[in-house]
């Protein structure tokens, strides 16, 4: 059976055969097809077959698409004319046929086209090309028009396999033949039928970076179209695409400034602003109304700093953006939102002020600025505030509904942040509540009450809690005498807690503060009993209030701690889930950190009961109840205990509290070691015990690290890397612990480098090659004196030669770095006597290292991670020289021509050059990002290079 008959058979199935297997099987033959040679000429074979039906032209016209764009190279040179003949017959063939088959077949025309020089295709390049095949074809016009509007399109295709230079040279050479579109354009306007495409394609070839003269366009017969064509029914869509375009054309200013494209802005300002009726215009469909509020916004984004100067014309359209953001469909009016963000930063940053002279000028003009956007920024206020208000069935809607809408909330929240900053907090706040109390005007029963309008104005005064003085003393005292009269409903209530959270510092600096603050505890611990949501608030409120009121709340510790135990315990009515509960332990720490060191080890301890009495229970029940507990039952204790040794910050107590605590810390060290989710809690724990008692720690340090040093040979649990890490930034520089500091990192290192020996073995446990290599890193900066002479050193840089490549982020990237800190020991004081160490296991190695830095570059991590690559090779060059010259020749030298070429390879070797001679490492990384774009421009030229450059001692994978 031929390809053709198998190609149709497979389609069949996929489309219409009834098993799902059978469709799954079809697809996937389908799929390996297209990446075959025979694909090219199946696909156009059955393009030119009259008995083809709509799916198999499809199809052909998507994989001949894809081989264009991906694997042109894999034909000869002489291939590519009669493809593109057959490309030209088959847009005549289906000018009439299926538009997404032509337009699937004008996108490989623009392709061949990015790909092929213009000498080379003949005719004067694409374009004369394409204007005689118009002259000649009239009646195949609008097969062309489609192609003529996708070629400047895929200028900016990445999916197209072209080099860098002839990307840019494809550009150059459409920019060039400007006069040659716009021509074919401009004729295409005498027939009526061809106007919607005609202006299409013009908005297309404006994203060129064309730089026609705005005094030229502002009388060319396309945009004087587009500009008439803004009310026609027909070509409203395509003209509102071109006159989008031009408004960011005009506001790509060169060094002129705005002056240079008056000439077109005067055309089009006039000619948007006569639609601004239309906004209010009922009769007018949705779809019509955005396109129309899309060309203010683009207006008020371009033209900002021209609109902040405040002049007459400008706030012309500074009204016209506030019918914007009155519109009663929220796509619509947020639009305008970006245009308020960047007014704002115009009117309040000094530098948009620097032409103005000295600094009374600056302030001068500043403030009248301000003042005359002043009614604007409160009109917006009123405008936005009510879009926060919850939609009456809001329990109803969907998950995805109800993410939409916080997400409107935070939006909002962004634009009043924005307003306050040119108004005012306290302008913005009176506004707010003003607004609060006319939703407080209505029923006040309990019963009959709308809560929502009440919460909707409570958000909006929260959002802006930043930027309100904690000097306010007219309002602020009024919401705080307001929010516990308001109703006990649970969203309600959760905004209110969060609007208290957010006012902390006010309570703690008002004159009236204290006399608040009985109440809003009261409020809180409401919301604690209400629902999980309004807990989750209540506890981060309290969490605040204590963070800044801490030394008020010092003589209220026995009723804080009664909030405390009734959380902890799950005794009473509180709704606080365990996560929301470390809110709560945080609190009472920070409280706790503000009162006398005598009485804030006692109140420690006091902390510590009702977290370590469960724990202790556990224990007591002997280690076959403790090894076989759900670890979240453990977990939950110990994360608490951590926040408490992370934020009661006086070291001795807490060095105390650990030294106590240890044998309980051991226990579950001893039976739960297999559990990494108990490990890794505890671990946190441990960590922050050690980050705030540092020193105090004594005994119980050496104690821990025997602990995870003999452990880990058996769990090899990451997190006890992790806790080694956190133990050598604070303690490595101490003469005093080098001794068991070195024994520890030794037994993790030797032992992680044993479990790591090759690349399946860093895909399976990224997380220690990720953990391992970080403590590396800390190694070298805080005791290299440790690290380098160890006999680990040639072991654990020999790993992380064999693991570069790993397809883990964080684990390539500990990798990398860990490198790139070897590569830059040179450059700190403590680390350059061990130069001559770093040099004797680097240089035996540095051939295959640079070659496997070269591999990742090219192919064998994402591209993502080139920054990382590319920094380690510029660093390696720094500190080698001649040497890594020398090894990135020979590992540059591996790679075919035919996947990229002597210059290509030149380049990069220049930009490790200019390294090498001490140029800055910051402009030196383009050359190895077009390297690596070019071995990565298609699977083919990719699994090329990776093959030639994967050293046999290595195994290395690619991605593709």
């Amino acid at each position: 059976m031929s390809h053709e008959n198998i190609v149709k058979e497979a389609l069949n199935a996929l489309y219409h055969h009834p098993d799902d297997t059978v469709r799954s099987q079809a697809d996937q033959w389908l799929q390996k097809f297209q990446r075959t040679i025979d694909a090219w000429q199946v696909s156009d074979n059955l393009l030119h077959d009259a008995s083809s039906n709509v799916e198999t032209l499809i199809f052909c016209s998507q994989t001949l698409r894809s081989k264009v764009q991906r694997d042109f190279e894999e034909l000869p040179s002489e291939a590519f004319r009669p493809l593109r003949d057959s490309l030209n017959n088959l847009l005549k063939t289906f000018h009439k046929g299926p538009p997404k088959v032509r337009t699937q077949i004008s996108l490989a025309v623009a392709a061949l086209a990015v790909q092929v020089p213009a000498d080379d295709w003949g005719d004067g390049g694409i374009m004369n090309w394409l204007r005689d095949e118009m002259n000649s074809h009239p009646d195949i016009v609008p097969s062309f028009l489609e192609l003529l509007r996708v070629l400047p399109e895929e200028v900016f295709n990445y999916k197209i396999a072209a080099r860098p230079d002839r990307r840019r040279k494809f550009e150059d050479e459409l920019v060039s033949t400007m006069d040659v579109a716009l021509g074919i354009l401009t004729a295409c306007l005498n027939i009526p039928e061809l106007k919607e495409q005609a202006l299409e394609a013009f908005a297309s070839w404006l994203r060129l970076r064309h730089r026609i003269p705005a005094s030229v366009l502002a009388t060319h017969p396309l945009v004087l179209t587009a500009l008439s064509s803004l009310t026609s029914d027909v070509l409203s869509e395509a003209a509102v695409n071109v006159i989008s375009e031009l408004i960011h054309y005009t506001s790509a200013r060169n060094s002129d400034g705005f002056a240079v494209q008056m000439p077109l802005i005067q055309v089009i300002v006039p000619q948007v602003m006569s639609l601004k009726p239309q906004l209010r215009d009922s009769s007018k469909d949705e779809e019509d109304v955005k396109a129309i509020a899309r060309l203010f916004a683009d207006m008020g984004d371009s033209y900002v700093e021209l609109i902040a100067t405040g002049s007459d014309e400008s706030m012309m359209i500074v009204h016209a953006l506030l019918e914007v953001a009155a519109h009663p469909e929220y796509d619509i009016a947020s639009m305008t939102f970006n245009f308020w963000h960047n007014l704002q930063i115009c009117l309040i940053e000094r530098e948009s002020y620097a032409s103005h002279g000295n600094e009374s000028l600056i302030e001068a003009e500043r403030n009248r600025r301000v003042q005359v956007f002043r009614s604007s920024y409160e009109t917006l206020v009123s405008l936005v505030s009510c879009r926060v208000q919850h939609p009456q069935d809001y329990s109803e809607l969907s998950k995805e509904d109800q993410k939409d809408f916080k997400q409107t909330r935070y939006a909002v929240a962004d634009v009043l942040i924005d307003a306050a900053l040119v108004l005012g907090g306290e302008t913005t706040l009176k506004i707010l509540y003003m607004k609060l109390v006319e939703a407080l005007s209505g029923p006040q029963n309990a019963d009959m009450m709308d809560w929502r309008p009440s919460e909707a104005q409570l958000y909006c005064i929260r959002a802006i809690s930043d930027l309100v003085p904690i000097t306010e003393s007219e309002v602020m005292p009024q919401i705080m005498s307001v929010l516990p009269k308001l109703p006990h409903q649970s969203l309600l209530l959760q905004t209110v807690c969060l609007t208290v959270g957010a006012y902390s510092k006010w309570l703690d600096a008002a004159p009236t503060g204290l006399s608040f603050l009985p109440s809003v505890i009261d409020i809180l611990v409401r919301g604690m009993s209400m629902s999980e949501d309004s807990a989750a608030a209540a506890a981060l409120a309290f969490r605040h209030i204590c963070d800044d009121c801490g030394k008020k709340l010092r003589g209220s510790l026995d009723g804080l701690f009664q909030i405390y135990q009734t959380a902890m315990t799950g005794e009473g009515s509180f709704k606080v889930a365990a996560q929301d509960s470390l809110h709560l332990v945080e609190a009472l720490s920070i409280v706790i950190t503000e009162l006398p060191p005598d009485q804030a080890k006692k109140a420690l301890e006091a902390l510590c009961i009702p977290v370590v009495a469960p724990l202790q229970e556990v224990i007591n029940q002997g280690p076959l109840v403790l090894g076989q507990k759900p670890a979240r039952e453990i977990t939950v204790h110990i994360d608490r205990l951590a926040n408490i040794f992370r934020y009661v910050d006086n070291p001795e107590a807490v060095a105390d509290a650990i030294q106590r605590l240890w044998p309980l810390f051991k226990a579950i060290f001893d039976i739960r070691a297999w559990d990494m989710r108990t490990m890794e809690s505890l671990c946190r724990a441990c960590k922050h015990a050690v980050r705030t008692s540092k020193r105090f720690m004594g005994v119980t340090i050496g104690a821990m690290l025997e602990e995870i040093q003999g452990l880990y040979k058996q769990h090899h649990q990451p997190c006890f890397l992790y806790l080694s890490s956190e133990v050598i930034k604070i303690f490595g520089s101490d003469p005093s612990c080098a001794d068991y500091l070195k024994v520890l990192i030794e037994s993790l290192f030797s032992n992680t480098a044993c479990l790591l020996t090759k690349i399946q073995d860093f895909t399976s446990r990224p997380d220690i090659a990720d953990d391992c290599f970080l403590l590396a890193s800390r190694c070298i900066r805080y005791c290299p004196h440790l690290l380098f002479p160890s006999p680990v050193f040639p072991s654990l840089v020999e790993c992380s030669m064999i693991g570069i490549t790993v397809q883990h982020r964080e684990a390539s990237n500990s990798i990398l770095s860990f490198l790139s800190d070897i590569f830059d020991l040179g450059k700190s004081s403590q680390g350059q006597q061990f130069i001559s160490i770093r040099d004797s296991v680097i240089v035996p190695r540095g051939a295959s290292l640079t070659r496997i830095l070269i591999a990742a570059a090219t192919g064998a991590l994402p591209s993502s991670r080139l920054e990382t690559v590319a920094y380690a090779l510029l660093a390696l060059s720094r500190a080698y020289g001649v040497k890594a010259l020398e090894w990135a020749k020979e590992g540059v030298s591996l790679i075919p021509v035919t996947a990229a070429t002597d210059m290509e390879k030149s380049r990069f070797l220049q930009a490790l050059s200019d390294a090498a001679s001490g140029v800055d490492i910051k402009g030196l990384t383009n050359p190895i990002e077009e390297l690596s774009e070019v071995c990565r421009r298609n699977r083919t030229v990719q699994e090329i290079v990776q093959e030639a450059l994967r050293p046999v001692e290595l195994n290395l994978v690619y991605v593709s």
